[in-house]
């Protein structure tokens, strides 16, 4: 072989054997660093089971103090719980009911939104915050939240189901809407007549839109006699509710809502009797709305339609946002072969009272009428599925003042 190569191959064999040492070198150091420095796996395990072990501690310190009466101490160990894991939704459950029973309301309403945020088809927790805002006066806000517990359910919680259906009523009083709170309180089963529910009926029966608080102590008693005629029409206790709007009637000839109340009462019984008590009403007070109301829809049963007219006509002008003022108006305009303006009014009524069967039947009725097949059919499904929710309303239980109160629950007060 030549000088000259074998002088190449000397020197690539030296060069790399230079690159053997220098890789052996960089392989020796790499693992000298791993063995001085600790694993970042390792740390983050570390971090991670002493997280946990302080969150069990801080469970069985809640749990402990709450199931012995301590609630102080539970609230304390609670919220370190939820600090340590946000999500944990038993944890703010506990925290709202506890709150709630101190009548801590602010802070039962801020657990419970957290709570409603993590599980939003909880329906015991929309039913608890519905009720901490009621205490806290956000009675918008109550009272939407509340509306979504009869969507989601209360697992067969009827003390609570009691509680929210009281509260719902007396939040329906308040912003005037009283058909809509006779309907929520008189499912429940009245087997007793706690003064509350005769006073929250009295509330309905006079249209008076005051919370029970707020009620003047001069009508507190007009009130009362007011409520037990609407408490025994509700139990239909036919003979006892007659007697009391008797004496209703005795003692408070010139008030147009007794008027109107009794002419609902005698509807199903004397419906000339009731027609007259709706047209003295009106006498009395010739913005008596729901009395107009009540006067169209018999007229309109008896195929009076020109007197009818008006009268829906007039009480749309005066409440435009009551849905059954819509309902008949419709129908009125429908059967007077006024089909476009019928639709319009229903269509109104429908967005106003979704949830109301009457108004998807009588929309599928003119839709039908102006030859719109597909629409109708759409709405009479609606309305099936509604009549069929509606025929499934389970019972409640009688106590409105709330679950019984244990270590694990919440009492909500009727106030």
């Amino acid at each position: 072989m030549p000088k000259r190569v074998l002088d190449c191959l000397k020197i690539a064999r030296s060069l790399l054997a230079a690159v053997m040492v220098l890789l052996i070198g960089h392989a020796v150091g790499l693992r000298a660093q791993s063995k001085s420095r600790p694993k970042q796996g390792t740390q983050a395990a570390k971090v991670i089971a002493e997280q946990n072990g302080a969150f069990d501690n801080a469970v069985k310190l809640a749990d402990d103090a709450r199931t012995t009466g301590r609630f102080d101490d539970a609230i304390q160990h609670y919220n370190d719980a939820v600090r340590l894991r946000p999500q944990w939704s038993d944890g703010w459950w506990y925290l709202g009911a506890i709150y709630y029973q101190k009548e801590l309301y602010l802070q039962a309403r801020d657990a419970f939104s957290k709570l409603v945020a993590i599980e939003p088809k909880r329906g015991p927790a929309w039913a608890m915050l519905g009720l901490c805002q009621y205490q806290t006066r956000e009675l918008e806000s109550s009272i939407t939240s509340l509306q979504r517990v009869y969507s989601l359910g209360l697992n067969s919680n009827k003390e609570l189901e009691t509680v929210v259906r009281y509260h719902s009523a007396l939040l329906y009083v308040h912003f005037e809407q009283f058909e809509f709170a006779f309907e929520v309180l008189k499912d429940l089963p009245l087997t007793n007549n706690s003064p509350k529910v005769v006073d929250a009926f009295g509330l309905i029966m006079l249209r008076l839109p005051f919370l029970p608080q707020e009620v003047p102590v001069e009508i507190r008693e007009k009130v009362r006699l007011a409520g037990q005629a609407g408490f025994n029409m509700a139990a239909r206790r036919i003979d006892e509710a007659r007697k009391a709007f008797n004496d209703l009637l005795a003692r408070y000839p010139d008030d147009a809502n007794v008027h109107y109340s009794f002419g609902v009462f005698m509807m199903h019984q004397d419906i000339d009797i009731a027609l007259k008590e709706f047209y003295r009403a009106l006498e009395l007070d010739p913005k008596h709305q729901p009395a107009m109301v009540q006067i169209a829809f018999e007229h309109l049963k008896r195929r009076d339609y020109d007197t009818a007219l008006p009268l829906a006509e007039k009480s749309v002008e005066l409440m435009p946002k009551m849905y059954a003022a819509r309902n008949v108006l419709g129908r009125v305009l429908l059967e007077l072969g006024q089909t476009a303006r019928a639709i319009s009014e229903l269509e109104i009524g429908v967005r106003l009272a979704p949830e109301s069967p009457e108004m998807h039947f009588a929309l599928a009725r003119a839709y039908a009428r102006a030859g719109r097949k597909q629409d109708a059919a759409n709405e009479n499904e609606i309305f099936k599925k509604l009549q069929e929710k509606y025929s499934q309303k389970p019972e409640a239980s009688t106590n409105i003042e709330g679950p019984s109160s244990s270590a694990n629950t919440a009492k909500p007060n009727p106030e």
